[in-house]
């Protein structure tokens, strides 16, 4: 069978509260769409029902598959999902579908020719934030300034979890990377840089799910030091091999 036009790929980890809602949607809008689409579920070490979940769906989602890591780590399962993937595009989707789905479209051709990676941003003029608290808000921004001081200057938004690559730059790029924390999407993107892919923003509305797996002081800190590592292994030339 030909490759698909787009591979929409979901890390999950202990996402049996979410997921279905998230998948119901992403049916509907697959069979809207002119284009083939397949979507690659990627549970990773969850102690819940994620993955039993995910493969009740296949019956009515033959685009569906479910792809199973042993370890947690969100970096891990968007690896091994991108990789995996065999789309002509190939879209990083978090599980809380906290973008809404359609908005896919804006970040391949035709709407978005020619471009090597799409990201979602909050930040940039357009985008809409529904329902974010204010204290969410500027820690975010205060970690986006360090980010943009030490990886990746000029990006307003490289935290939010909806990303879209041309299937070969995702495939130079997530080879790569080393990282299998909440900074990840930092590496991938200084790396895309690195090796010359041109990266845009493109703006999104974003809803605020309070069920979010991120705890702020926690993986803050956590990314915090992911970020010493992107800029350590930059000077080792690792990325360059």
């Amino acid at each position: 069978m030909p490759a698909p036009f787009l591979s929409i790929v979901i890390p999950a980890h202990n996402e049996e509260q979410r997921l279905p809602s998230t998948l119901q949607k992403i049916a509907s809008f697959a069979r809207a769409q002119s284009y083939s689409i397949e979507v690659v579920v990627v549970e990773n070490g969850s102690n819940d029902r994620t993955a039993e979940l995910a493969r009740s769906f296949q019956d009515q989602m033959p685009f569906l598959r479910v792809l199973r890591e042993t370890q947690a780590g969100k970096g891990l399962a968007v690896r091994r999902g991108m990789l995996d993937a065999l789309g002509d595009y190939r879209f990083i989707c978090d599980a809380d579908l906290s973008m809404p789905i359609e908005e896919v479209n804006a970040f391949i051709p035709p709407q978005l020719p020619g471009v090597d990676i799409a990201i979602a941003s909050r930040e940039a003029p357009g985008a809409v934030r529904i329902d974010e608290p204010p204290f969410r808000h500027l820690t975010g921004r205060v970690f986006n300034t360090i980010v943009r001081w030490m990886a990746l200057p000029g990006l307003q938004d490289t935290q939010c979890g909806f990303k879209c690559f041309r299937g070969a730059v995702a495939e130079d790029v997530f080879r790569r990377q080393t990282l299998n924390g909440w900074a990840f999407d930092v590496e991938v993107l200084f790396i895309a840089r690195r090796r010359g892919y041109r990266v845009v923003e493109i703006p999104i509305h974003w809803y605020f799910d309070s069920h979010s797996q991120v705890r702020i002081f926690r993986d803050t800190w956590r990314m915090l030091r992911e970020l010493v590592s992107i800029r350590r292994n930059a000077a080792r030339g690792l990325y360059d091999r």
